[in-house]
This record gives C-alpha cells, structure tokens and sequence, in this order.
C-alpha cells in the first residue's frame, strides 16, 4: 500500500473554518497528484492512533492554537511522524505575537511599539483602567489578541472611550492581549517556500486596516502580485523576510506581513508558519507568480522542497 498521509484540518481554534477550507484544498491536490492522502480532524479523531492507524506522515493544515502552536507538531514528533512546516519551538514562537517581536528586535529587525498586557493587567485594567501604561502609545492604536491568527479579534481604537471594550473582544481570543500603535502605510506580504523567497505581494484594501472583514468577505480587497515595488526594494524586502524567518528557526512554507511607512521604512507585522491553501489564499498567488502552478506548491510543501 502506498504511504499514507494524514492531511490534518479543522481543529478546535477560532480559525476552524478557514483551516477546513485549506485542508480540502490541500486534500485535493494531493489526490489529483496521485497521493494516497486522508482528511483528519483533530476535533473528531484521536490524534495519537495515527500511527497504529497506518499514517507515515502529516501535511498540517491546521490553523491558530493547536494547530500553529507546536502542540500538534510535538504529538507527531513523539509518534515519530514526519511533519509539514515548521518544529515546536519555532511554531511555539510564531503564533505569540509578543514572543516574535522579541526575538526580531533581538536580531535588530524594525518592529512597532507595543504594550504587552498579561490576564491580570487585563483584569485590573478592565476593572479599574491604567490608563497610564498607554500614554506612550499614542492614538490610534490595534488591540490584538497575542495568540490569534486571520485578523480575529482586532480592533482598531482611536480614544480611550473604544480601549474597553476592544479588549474584552480580544480577550475573548486570548488571555494575552498585544496593544500596537496602528501605522498608516502600505501593506505587503511575502512568502518562504524552502530556500526560495516568492515575489511580494502588495495588499489594498477599502477598509481601515487589512482586518478580518477585509481578508475573507470584502471582494474590494486586491492582491496585487508583482507587487509594484522597485528591484532594490524588493530585494529589501527579501533580506529582511529571510533574516525574520530565520531569527524565529522557521522552515518549510511560510509568510511574513509588513507595512510600508510614508519614509518608506518596512516595519514587520507578523508571521504565518501555516498559510492559507486554497487558489485564493496568498502563497498560492505568490507561487503562481514565480511559475509554481497550486498542486506543485502542495508537492514541494510535503516534501519540503
């Protein structure tokens, strides 16, 4: 029988939607591609019986907490599975917003000015404000939840009249919160695909920032792919995409979101160490640009290439 391939999906994260679409996705490619790949959800099957079960390695789909972590990858590495993307700590790393800035100002990477707010700051604050710790940030700023990915959870504030309440929502997400001065700029993104670095791609979008509503219901939203920056750059961009995905040991596929400030200053956002995968999703664009058609992507994604 050939090797069996757990394509893993869904999962119990507030991004389960989205990690169903791509999981199909992927499932599909892979079965055109003559793979001999299975859908599993974590939410519906005992994790720990792949083995037993036959599986021989895992394309992880899987989006948010449980997913992008480095739970799920350290369940495979103590079933001995083989795995898609990135290992435990980097994962672990990658989906703490706060974590991954750290570790970037580490390696002098340009990153915004933040206020980190752990669950018994936020309890205090909601209880009794603190105003300020936030007088260094000035409006407007995002509220984000720390451990969150797909824009859920974020809320743009310009006074403290919004601060309340845009908390409470991102607590809702996580028990840690990133408080980030909201930079006006163009917005960008570009993607790691082993050793190769995919051409950028340039995000437009109508509403204030590119949010949930932006990424997944707003058809005004544009992917612009080449991106429209100049060689040099580009080129810049490339460096500085390499340098943050390396500092944070990623591997595998992944993606970096910057934004461009008005002196034409990158800044770094945050990183995807498991993208979207469906024909609309943003790696699928930027290898399409670079001549990669989807069910190669997927090809080069499982075996790491």
């Amino acid at each position: 029988m050939k090797n069996k391939v757990a394509v893993l999906l869904g999962g119990n994260s507030s991004e389960r939607n989205i990690s169903i679409k791509s999981g199909y996705a992927v499932l599909n490619s892979l079965l055109k591609s003559g793979i001999n790949a299975y859908p599993i959800d974590p939410q519906h099957f005992p994790i720990m019986q792949l083995k037993t079960e036959g599986f021989s390695k895992a394309y992880i789909a899987l989006h948010g907490r449980g997913g992008e972590d480095g739970v799920i990858q350290g369940v495979l590495e103590y079933l001995k599975i083989p795995y898609t993307g990135s290992g435990i700590l980097a994962s672990s790393l990658s989906l703490d917003k706060y974590k991954t800035k750290l570790m970037w100002k580490s390696s002098e990477l340009s990153v915004l000015p933040d206020i980190y707010l752990q669950k018994n700051d936020i309890l205090k604050f909601l209880h009794h404000g603190i105003e300020k710790k936030f007088l260094k940030l000035k409006f407007p700023i995002l509220v984000k939840p720390n451990t969150a990915g797909s824009s859920i959870g974020i809320t743009l504030v310009n006074s403290f009249n919004g601060l309340n309440q845009a908390i409470r929502i991102a607590y809702n997400y996580s028990h840690d919160i990133l408080i980030e001065k909201f930079l006006v700029g163009e917005e960008y993104t570009i993607s790691i695909l082993g050793k190769k670095i995919l051409p950028s791609i340039k995000i437009t979008t109508k509403n204030y920032f590119y949010d949930y509503n932006a990424k997944y219901k707003c058809s005004s939203t544009q992917y612009l792919c080449p991106s429209g920056l100049s060689d040099e750059k580009e080129k810049e961009l490339q460096k500085i995409a390499k340098l943050a995905w390396n500092t944070l040991g990623c591997k595998g596929c992944g993606r970096i979101d910057v934004i461009l400030d008005k002196k034409d200053k990158f800044w770094l956002l945050e990183v995807n160490t498991i993208p979207g995968m469906t024909n609309k999703s943003l790696v699928p664009i930027a290898a399409r640009a670079f001549k990669i058609p989807f069910d190669d992507l997927v090809l080069k994604i499982l075996n790491d290439k």
